[in-house]
């Protein structure tokens, strides 16, 4: 690289090279083979060939797997106050384009498909909550945090405060602290209410972002509970892994005769009612507090067929590489459980979030399953995460959900 640079620079293999001109935006450890100058914790580095050729400056972690985090592979670039906002202006403007009425509870930014590895931000309503998984992220979010109040009140919305939900595992990989709370909490009003109200294909929710699972409410699954009440009409549904009720609610309002909400959690549980509650549907609801896996295996048992349509949600099984075919089992046993139990004309919606659970392993565990269960499944659907969880096509992380609905045959 002829041109004097101010960064310190890092040489990677030709392998991380390849990756980086593939669009891949992450360089391990291992694919360093030298570095040039003083190199802290955090800071911006560039990243260059063996043979010197520039290939992308991100953000160094001196701890984790993951080395640098490419942010930009313009030379020009400054990594200002000014470069942060246009990544958090260019990902709130895609939201507010693609959501539509539902702009007020979004994902604002999803690291790596917007330009800002390692942070993830929700909206609920008047309430947005990150997490912050690089140590480099972590030194800028100041800068990030103020450029997305700045950009949100140019569409109007009055953020009351940022609340971090930083207590992953993977905070201590980049050497983090983990901890959840408000940023600058003296700047909150009402810095007790850690509860947000939000409106969904019509159901209104209470999120908890200081409790719930992950910044407290899944997004990613909006538009496939859309799909799922659609068909719900008439029918007795089995929701199975209904975390805060959202499937189960869906199907309620799309008019089914009877729905059946069930999770392990009771405190989940507990958060279902309520939200049924609320919207008027708990009539037509019941909710069990029990392990899916166990309830399964009972019903199977009884042979009778007292749902025609089940909804399977389940966590990731899986995390890393390591564990996918003691995932892969799991995800078996419930679908053929669910198969067996569902009569001819039935309805199975299914899905994975894992992405190391990838869709060819998932199709093929669909099979298997229908194979055993001695059905055939006519499909449907074929669905993803919601839009404001783009997927980047160079990077396989960012694409995670599989969807589907079948009609047994």
């Amino acid at each position: 690289m002829k041109t004097k640079r101010a960064f310190p620079m890092v040489l990677v293999t030709r392998k991380a090279e390849k990756s980086i001109k593939n669009g891949h935006p992450w360089v391990f450890f291992d694919e360093i083979t030298d570095s040039f100058g003083e190199i802290e914790n955090g800071c911006i580095v560039d990243v260059v060939s063996d043979k010197g050729t520039y290939l992308g400056s991100g953000l160094y972690s001196e701890k984790s797997k993951i080395r640098v985090r490419i942010l930009s592979h313009n030379a020009n670039d400054k990594f200002d106050e000014a470069f942060f906002e246009r990544r958090i202006r260019y990902a709130v403007d895609c939201r507010h384009s693609i959501m539509g009425d539902d702009f007020s509870a979004c994902r604002l930014v999803f690291g790596e498909s917007d330009g800002l590895p390692g942070l993830t931000v929700d909206r609920f309503s008047d309430v947005c909550v990150s997490q912050v998984m690089s140590y480099g992220m972590e030194q800028r979010k100041d800068i990030i945090y103020r450029s997305l109040i700045k950009v949100l009140s140019e569409y109007g919305v009055s953020v009351r405060g940022i609340y971090e939900r930083n207590e992953a595992s993977l905070r201590e990989q980049e050497g983090l602290t983990p901890f959840k709370g408000w940023y600058m909490p003296e700047t909150v009003s009402d810095s007790d209410n850690t509860t947000a109200v939000i409106t969904e294909n019509k159901i209104q929710y209470t999120v908890d972002f200081e409790n719930g699972q992950k910044t407290g409410f899944f997004l990613d699954q909006k538009y496939n509970r859309l799909a799922v009440s659609k068909i719900a009409k008439g029918r007795k549904v089995l929701d199975c892994f209904t975390h805060t009720g959202s499937f189960a609610l869906n199907a309620a309002l799309g008019g089914a005769q009877h729905v059946t909400a069930v999770d392990i959690s009771q405190k989940a549980v507990d958060d279902a009612m309520h939200n049924a509650e609320v919207n008027g549907l708990s009539d037509r609801m019941d909710f069990i507090c029990t392990d899916v896996f166990d309830l399964l295996t009972e019903l199977s048992a009884k042979n009778e067929k007292p749902y025609d349509f089940i909804i399977l949600d389940p966590p990731a099984f899986t995390k890393s590489r390591k564990t996918v075919t003691s995932a892969e089992r799991g995800y078996k046993e419930i679908n053929y459980r669910a198969m067996k139990l569902l009569p001819r004309g039935g309805y199975l919606a299914t899905c994975s979030c894992s992405h190391f659970m990838n869709n060819d392993l998932f199709v093929n565990m669909l099979k298997s399953a229908a194979l055993d269960a001695g059905v055939q499944l006519r499909q449907l659907e074929v669905r993803q995460q919601c839009c404001d969880h783009p997927i980047l096509w160079n990077v396989p992380q960012t694409d995670y959900l599989k969807f589907y609905i079948f009609q047994i045959v």
